[in-house]
């Protein structure tokens, strides 16, 4: 994927300056040549390379920097902000809310991917609880309604369609009147494209905008196409006047800065990335968390809120939790967990959100870490009630059952000693999960009650005095300093503070809830140490 590639050449730049022993304005030129030769690179515009390296020189101003000033940090942070500002349009997305119909409207040129990502999308929005539904209104391509049908199937997505109707504004219509009347909150239809862009095209867009009246227009662009993205997201929004971009194909060998261009052409944001051909690859896209995976720093929050997706209805998950909210890990919780990862789509994916786990993944075989945890739950289900229920002493203490449970899930007596280890790897990491949850009860209690004030000075002046803060040489930010840092980490700020309105106790739960990532995908219990 040139995206990724694109991320680990900028991040190896910006490296390079910060381990250099003569960090002066030569060795950051250099930096920002290499920048600039990646982004062109990945078919970024010219002039918006140009723009970028112009504003990040002038951010980093050498003669101005205070002597004990960290000049590495201050290059890093320009970096990081002006590739912010790179891809941010500086509009904010429409945002659906519970309890009303809308409407969304798609349009883009043919085999952009607009079909399938319909379903991606209306999933997406089914995992978050909203009552979301699909209309087929492209009458031009034959086989549109069996592709849109077969996939909502699949997807167990409510869909209309009318094979007798050629009027795709009468169609769509039809469609968005009956799911209102059942009250459905998210109505996507799907539009007719064209191989290129034509005058009759732009007048159906027309007509099935003023026949549905659209809560919002979303422009379905193929990510392979490079800078002609400009040209054709300019003549879409002079004539749809689209609210919001989805990118397809960016799993592929795409010039991804063409979708770049597209953003800087017509300030309109992406609201999503499509990272495969299956109904969950389809990633949220913001600004700051997106160049944040892309310089492989990760993005907790996203990933927070993926694994509320897979497993908020799942019994198993919750059971887990509440195992790990007490400091209690047993061989079930283990198996709940990787089955929940393995929900969450490629590991790559799922290594992109965590810091620094996309570089350990990038030399790994993606098939071997799939391989290898299908052969896990085959081990697991080779196991009595009694066993899953465990904490794994009962095999070590009769080895006769490693050996019964090996021979069933046709693995060998070593991995089923692998999957013991990474269970007690685990457990240890419940009960630390279980002693910060009741430490943050107490802290939380102590706050409900007697002199706030006063509780706050203490807490503060401990917290200083520990000298990890942000905030200043030696640490001792404060309070303000780590709200700031917790809110900046998931955009969120509102009622539950950081991580998108998230507690930080539902924080720990869902985190603790991921069963040993980084042992499964090469550490403790990885393929290097044989099969």
């Amino acid at each position: 994927m040139v995206l990724q590639d694109l991320g680990r050449r900028i991040n190896a730049a910006v490296t390079d300056l910060t381990r250099s022993n003569n960090l002066d304005e030569q060795a950051f030129d250099n930096m920002l040549k290499e920048i600039a030769n990646a982004l062109v690179s990945a078919d970024v515009n010219i002039k918006l390379v140009k723009n970028l390296r112009k504003s990040i020189k002038s951010s980093v101003n050498f003669s101005q920097i205070p002597a004990n000033a960290n000049r590495k940090r201050i290059i890093q942070q320009a970096v990081f902000d002006h590739l912010v500002d790179l891809v941010d349009p500086h509009a904010e997305p429409f945002k659906p809310k519970k309890g009303k119909s809308q409407v969304l409207m798609m349009v883009g040129l043919q085999g952009h991917g607009k079909t399938t990502t319909c379903t991606k999308m209306a999933r997406h929005y089914a995992q978050r609880g909203f009552k979301s539904c699909l209309v087929c209104a492209d009458t031009f391509r034959a086989g549109a309604y069996d592709q849109l049908k077969q996939n909502a199937t699949k997807a167990k997505i409510p869909y209309y369609g009318n094979l007798t109707q050629t009027d795709p504004a009468i169609v769509a219509a039809e469609g968005v009147s009956r799911f209102k009347k059942e009250k459905f909150e998210i109505i996507i239809v799907d539009t007719s494209g064209r191989h290129r862009q034509e005058e009759d095209l732009f007048k159906e867009m027309e007509q099935i905008q003023s026949a549905i009246s659209p809560n919002q227009t979303i422009m379905v662009l193929d990510g392979t196409i490079g800078q002609a993205a400009e040209q054709q997201a300019r003549a879409f929004k002079a004539t749809a006047d689209f609210g919001a971009i989805i990118i397809t194909k960016t799993d592929g060998e795409a010039a991804g800065g063409g979708a770049i261009s597209a953003v800087a052409a017509t300030h309109t944001p992406i609201i999503f990335l499509g990272t495969g051909e299956h109904t969950l690859d389809l990633d949220r896209f913001a600004p700051r968390p997106f160049v944040s995976r892309l310089l492989g720093y990760g993005d907790m929050s996203g990933l927070i809120e993926h694994m509320q997706a897979m497993t908020k209805d799942s019994k198993g998950a919750q059971e887990t939790y509440k195992h790990i909210a007490e400091g209690i890990y047993t061989l079930r919780d283990l198996r709940e967990n990787i089955t929940n990862i393995m929900k969450m789509g490629p590991l790559s994916k799922v290594a992109g959100m965590i810091p620094g786990m996309s570089n350990m993944m990038s030399g790994m075989d993606e098939q071997d870490s799939s391989e290898k945890m299908k052969r896990m739950i085959y081990i697991f289900d080779s196991m009595t009630a009694k066993e899953l229920e465990s904490d794994g002493k009962i095999l070590v203490q009769q080895p006769t059952r490693i050996t019964r449970i090996a021979r069933g899930s046709g693995t060998s007596v070593r991995e089923v000693e692998e999957i013991l280890v990474q269970r007690d790897m685990m457990a240890k990491m419940a009960k630390q999960v279980g002693g910060n949850k009741k430490n943050m009860q107490r802290a939380q209690a102590m706050m409900q009650g007697g002199n706030n004030k006063q509780q706050m000075a203490a807490m503060q002046k401990r917290m200083q005095s520990m000298g990890g803060m942000p905030g200043g040489p030696g640490g001792g930010g404060g309070l303000g300093d780590m709200m700031k840092m917790l809110q900046g980490m998931g955009g969120g700020g509102g009622n539950g503070g950081g991580m998108g309105g998230m507690d930080m106790n539902a924080m720990m739960q869902q985190m603790g809830g991921m069963g040993g990532l980084g042992g499964m995908m090469g550490g403790g219990s990885g393929r290097e140490r044989g099969r």
